[in-house]
């Protein structure tokens, strides 16, 4: 049976509205500093200019070789296709799987009197096993194997943070971050001897509760919403897999490739939300030799930025049972044909190679005003987690993402979920909130979870859009700078 998406007024929903904003202009100032190019393995692919205008979203189903897919065996061929140009022209190149994941149990407890079970793990894999990861495994106890949540949540309770680079000399201000190098000027107290130059300790990131708050083990297993409903979380600090930063050095080049699983891998253009998607493939690595965890019922989920990785990781890992990017914004799931300056408002491809190019490919500032000369759009990452289920959580008043841009994906994506008898597993649930995650997004991950991973009956709507948000703005509010 074909799951409908629900949408319960049609208008305005093919609409782009024109934006009077000039935040961003048409093309890259001349006078940004290149990045020096990096050599990969990978075979040179056309440029913008000599690509054609495909304002219409780039068919998942068609061959490279014009043929359209009608079975498995072409279906196969046209995921290494897309991996291949997602690679190329969205995150960058990453190294393969190192193969050699191994973990060290640091320190065990039991929390929640007792309901609940907490793993400090350091992992070490990479060549000559030089690379690590902090991880913490929360399981419920006295039930069998349980599904687990994967969410890079800060650094997990009880690790030692690492030291952290200076941020980029614009970093979160919505400006060019190529037309810049060095560090931001900051009033903090100098790094203690030692560090590395332009490094500090990492600072705690306090603030309002929600999933990048520090918290304690006992507060975790006593609150968090997956265990309560009887699956395992796995946490750690996606800055311990690259660091999240615009800094530049002084010849142009990212700093952030100078720490972390980087130096590991110099012939590799991976930008961060890549880097950081491979390092959930390393947790599912070590989780797939733990007893107390179904290896068959993996969930990755992220908020924001972290929420971009997430669906990387799923389009990347096909171990991953079920993606559930929140509020991913720019570069995650709103398609980018329909989203940023002129096209409906929120963070487009132009606002998000101009603020954060250091999460994508070099290749993609390349496009910047010249969306529609994309070989790809977002829901060519949708059509990869296929016939997996994946649900995208969003906001109802989400300051930084296009509703219509996020509807086009889906409706994008679709007939490959359709191809493969997979009709109702590729969901959206709207919560009541701007950017961020409430409850409201645990409730419907769990939700979607329990029906198609678990075979519960669930009787919950996953494919209504609310209409008055498929209206594009004439004003569209401003993305909150630095919470991607």
């Amino acid at each position: 049976m074909k799951t409908r998406i629900r949408v319960l007024s049609a208008t305005g929903m093919m609409t782009v509205a024109l934006c009077a904003s000039a935040q961003a202009p048409a093309r890259p100032d001349p006078n940004e500093i290149p990045i020096p190019p990096i050599h990969t393995s990978m075979k040179a692919m056309p440029g913008p200019d000599a690509l054609p205008d495909h304002p219409t979203m780039p068919d998942p189903l068609v061959l490279n070789n014009g043929q359209r897919v009608r079975t498995d065996k072409q279906w196969q061929q046209r995921r290494k296709e897309i991996r291949t140009t997602l690679e190329y022209y969205a995150v960058g190149q990453a190294p393969p799987p190192p193969g050699n994941v191994k973990g060290r149990v640091v320190s065990d407890q039991m929390l929640a009197a007792g309901k609940v079970k907490y793993r400090l793990v350091h992992l070490t894999f990479g060549p000559e096993e030089s690379l690590s990861l902090d991880i913490g495994i929360f399981t419920p106890v006295g039930v069998p194997p349980a599904p687990a949540i994967i969410s890079p949540s800060g650094s997990p309770p009880g690790a030692t943070p690492l030291p952290r680079l200076a941020q980029g000399a614009n970093q979160g201000k919505g400006q060019d971050a190529l037309l810049v190098t060095g560090p931001m000027v900051t009033t903090t107290a100098p790094p203690p001897p030692g560090a590395r130059e332009g490094e500090t300790p990492a600072p705690p990131r306090r603030g309002p509760a929600g999933p990048f708050r520090l918290r304690t083990a006992e507060e975790i297993a006593t609150t968090n919403p997956a265990l309560a409903h009887g699956y395992a979380f796995v946490t750690f600090n996606n800055n311990d897999c690259g660091e999240d930063t615009t800094l530049r050095l002084p010849d142009g080049s990212w700093a952030y490739r100078t720490t972390r699983f980087y130096p590991a891998y110099p012939n590799y253009d991976w930008g961060l939300l890549r880097a950081w998607a491979w390092g959930v493939s390393r947790i599912v690595d070590y989780l797939q030799t733990d007893p107390s965890v179904d290896k068959t019922k993996l969930i990755v989920t992220g908020v924001s930025r972290t929420g971009k990785s997430a669906l990387v990781a799923g389009a990347f890992d096909d171990r991953i049972a079920m993606m559930a990017p929140v509020a991913s914004s720019g570069g995650g799931t709103p398609a980018f044909r329909f989203s940023g300056e002129g096209r409906g408002g929120k963070e487009g491809l132009t606002e998000m190679v101009r603020k954060y190019p250091n999460w994508f490919s070099s290749h993609l500032h390349e496009f910047w005003g010249q969306q529609d000369k994309l070989p790809f759009d977002e829901h060519w990452f949708l059509a990869l987690c296929a016939p997996r289920p994946i649900i995208t959580l969003e906001g109802t008043h989400d300051q930084n993402v296009n509703i219509n841009g996020v509807y086009q994906s889906i409706l994008a994506a679709r007939p490959v979920f359709s191809f493969l008898h997979a009709d109702g597993k590729l969901g959206v649930s709207f919560a009541d909130r701007p950017h961020g995650m409430v409850q409201g997004d645990w409730d419907a991950m769990l939700a979607f979870a329990d029906k198609y991973l678990l075979g519960k009956p669930v009787e919950r709507d996953f494919y209504t859009f609310p209409p008055d948000l498929l209206k594009p703005s004439a004003s569209p509010t401003k993305p909150v700078e630095g919470a991607d």
